[in-house]
């Protein structure tokens, strides 16, 4: 027998850089050039002074082990810089070192990141202010698997429901990669580059350049990464080998320094394999589009206009024998695929007003996601005719779903006295969901759905007011912000369970919105030589969505959602301290807590409390530094509950790990940096974890999958 690999899969991944016509319509791609021509009378304003030239940010000789929170429940991050462990391979990875932050592992890479124990669309996830949807119903293409960090020049968290400005459902909190547009004040350019050499083959590439003058640039970001299977600290082989790239170019108008109008379009690939999935990702194809338009320093009243528009196509193809062989003793003894797309087209339009002591953002956004999915068919040896496969790609599309949101947010900063300062804002969403099944699975069985075609939709506020008070005497910041948010429920949600909370075949028509109100207290302290801040919260949600999983009488894993409440509480410190002129010390500590107040049992899938503990030298060119992440049991579970990624299935054992860093710079512009983690080959697993799949080995009780062993890393910073 022969099995090829889907053609649509090779041609994601070898074409060239363009995006494919045929996906995309005709209305979505007249809908960005009327951008361009809508923008007309803005652009014509009378020019102001040309933009400064640009300035080459200098290279630090430095490896970030912790990143600290810049602002009152706000973290401001550079990507780019060198950190530790070794360079993040997706968002997930990236976000996994702040504070606050876990993540769901199954693999190498692809995790889900999880946010004081919250998960999915409760984390306002966007990128260049767009939202990348991913398409498979378990997750396995999440959002954040499709955002590589270092091609991105700033990342911002505001953690809980203390913005309404990106978007609904934000109630853990909202994250921006996002790339700045270039100025150049004359003709010139300017180029990052970097190399990463690791232990398990990881080997990545990014190249980031532009060219430009006073009137506009074109940019170029790239990137290819790959790592292989990994070692735990058994020496045991962990299935996680992966392979991903990604190309986009930005086409940027700047007529004067207050004016940009930026056309960006953006592709991307890749595989990988799970050791806690019964399927791997054979293909990770991704294809973006977006206009941005700003016009600044308009005067009178109303300062800032913006405007954004944006394509983004996610196509996934799931299979059990491009990257393992298939387990005949499995569910799945024999090979089978499935492909799965989600197309997402958005809008944006904001615009800023200044008084005295008032800043005002007002806005209205828009977001449609359409879903489809086809799957590969095996027909067995039977009555002398030989096995049949048939690729996915032989069999047309079904459209699943096709959910809408349309919203209007207003944000206000009022500077109500020398140190005194009130955040608030408040937003409108009207979401809709549409089901366009026909049949769904129960029991291992196809029937007739009993809400095809129905649609549903609800219209829900959200809004959060917050306090801020800086103290006379010392460089302190107190403040205090309650939120609430209403969130409709994502397509995971909707589709994916397998049953609805009255154990009918359907959750489309069974799940309500969850509602969360939430207290965010803090303070900030920002000295000459030291630096710490302290975030709490405290929460209670109502028809929070919950996961529970059981097996049915053919053995499949069933999953059930249901509404339940829910109680929240936790927090994170951080501190960072100048010893002397060469030495500095930092410390992090997240914990967070959560109780199922309706059944009376721990809230699943939380976090155990975390603390990070560094130790840095730096003099002239040279740092080194020490970094110690300590984990504590977690002994709070609810087994056979969770989300639609994972679930509790035991206590887990506390650990201790140690890595070493060092780096050199060069020049101004070139920088060595190198490091080990887990520097005494620490055999160990994190709590939010997937079981190991029997397909690859594991037992058939659940196994958690072990972290690498020691790891070694290189990277070379090249920027002029």
């Amino acid at each position: 027998m022969t099995v090829r690999r889907s053609s649509s899969a090779a041609a994601g991944r070898f074409s060239p850089f363009a995006l494919d016509p045929q996906r995309l319509r005709w209305h979505q791609a007249f809908a960005l050039c009327s951008g361009l021509a809508l923008a007309a009378p803005l652009l014509a304003a009378e020019p102001q002074a040309p933009a400064e030239p640009l300035q080459l940010a200098e290279l630090e000789p430095t490896v970030v082990t912790a990143v600290q929170q810049s602002s009152p429940l706000t973290v401001i991050a550079n990507p780019k810089d060198a950190r530790q462990p070794v360079p993040a391979s997706d968002a997930t990875d990236y976000l996994k070192t702040i504070p606050g932050f876990s993540a769901i592992r199954s693999g190498g890479t692809n995790g889900d990141p999880v946010l004081r124990g919250m998960f999915g669309s409760r984390i306002n996830l966007r990128s260049n202010g767009g939202l990348m949807l991913g398409a498979c119903p378990g997750r396995m293409d999440a959002p954040s698997s499709y955002i590589s960090p270092e091609t991105y020049d700033r990342l911002t968290v505001i953690k809980g429901p203390q913005t309404v400005l990106w978007g609904p459902g934000a109630s853990a909190g909202t994250v921006l990669f996002e790339r700045e547009p270039e100025r150049f004040g004359e003709l010139g350019s300017r180029l990052h580059a970097s190399l990463l050499g690791g232990s398990n083959g990881r080997f990545d590439r990014v190249l980031d350049g532009a060219v430009g003058g006073e009137q506009g640039y074109l940019r170029f970001v790239g990137n290819q990464a790959q790592a292989d299977d990994y070692q735990d600290g058994d020496g045991d082989t962990v299935p996680s080998r992966w392979s991903k790239w990604n190309g986009d170019v930005a086409l940027g108008w700047t007529p004067d320094a207050d004016t940009l109008v930026e056309l960006s379009a953006g592709k991307g690939d890749g595989e990988a394999r799970y050791a806690g999935r019964s399927m791997d990702g054979a293909q990770f194809a991704r294809e973006s589009l977006a206009l941005r338009l700003e016009k600044g320093n308009l005067g009178g009243a109303l300062d800032q206009l913006e405007a954004q528009l944006y394509y983004n196509y996610a196509d996934h193809v799931m299979d059990n024998f491009s990257l393992r062989q298939p387990d005949p003793s499995s569910m799945m003894p024999m090979p089978m695929a499935s492909q799965v797309d989600r197309r997402t087209t958005g809008a944006r339009l904001a615009a800023t007003w200044l008084w005295r002591e008032v800043e005002l953002v007002t806005g209205v956004d828009a977001l449609r996601s359409e879903h489809r999915a086809r799957a590969s068919r095996y027909r067995m040896a039977m009555m002398g005719a030989p096995a049949q496969y048939t690729d996915a790609d032989q069999f047309p599309w079904n459209k699943d779903s096709v959910m809408h949101n349309y919203g209007a947010f207003g944000e206000l900063t009022w500077h109500a006295a020398e140190r005194r300062r009130v955040v608030a804002g408040a937003r409108l969403d009207h979401a809709d969901a549409t089901d366009y099944r026909q049949t769904v699975t129960h029991m291992n069985v196809a029937r007739a759905n009993p809400t095809a075609g129905e649609r549903r939709s609800d219209t829900l506020p959200s809004g959060f007011a917050r306090y801020e008070y800086d103290l006379a005497d010392t460089p302190t910041t107190l403040y205090a912000g309650l939120g609430h948010v209403q969130r409709f429920p994502d397509y995971w949600e909707l589709y994916s369970p397998k049953r609805a909370p009255d154990g009918e075949v359907n959750a489309f028509d069974g799940i309500a919105p969850e509602k969360t109100t939430q207290l965010d207290f803090g303070l900030q302290y920002a000295g000459a030589d030291l630096q710490a801040w302290a975030s709490g919260y405290v929460g209670q949600v109502r028809d929070y969505i919950l996961f529970s999983y059981s097996r049915n009488m053919m053995g499949s894993l069933v999953s059930q959602a249901d509404n339940i409440d829910a109680r929240i509480l936790g927090g994170e410190l951080g501190v960072a301290y100048e010893l002397s002129d060469n030495w500095s010390t930092d410390a992090t500590l997240a914990y967070a807590w959560g109780k199922n107040s309706s059944d009376g049992e721990a809230l699943p899938q939380m976090p155990p409390l975390e603390a990070r503990l560094g130790l840095n030298y730096q003099r002239d060119d040279w740092s080194a530094g020490a970094l110690w992440r300590v984990v504590a049991a977690q002994n709070r579970v609810d087994e056979g509950k969770g989300n639609v990624v994972g679930q509790d299935f035991g206590n887990s054992a506390g650990f201790a790990v140690f890595s070493l860093n060092g780096a050199y710079r060069v020049s101004e512009h070139l920088k060595l940096s190198a490091g080990v983690d887990n520097l005494f080959d620490k055999d160990y697993a994190e709590h939010l974890n997937r079981a190991g799949d029997a397909g690859f080995g594991y037992p058939a009780e659940p196994v958690a999958i072990d972290e690498p062993g020691r790891t070694l890393w290189t990277k070379v910073d090249l920027s002029f």
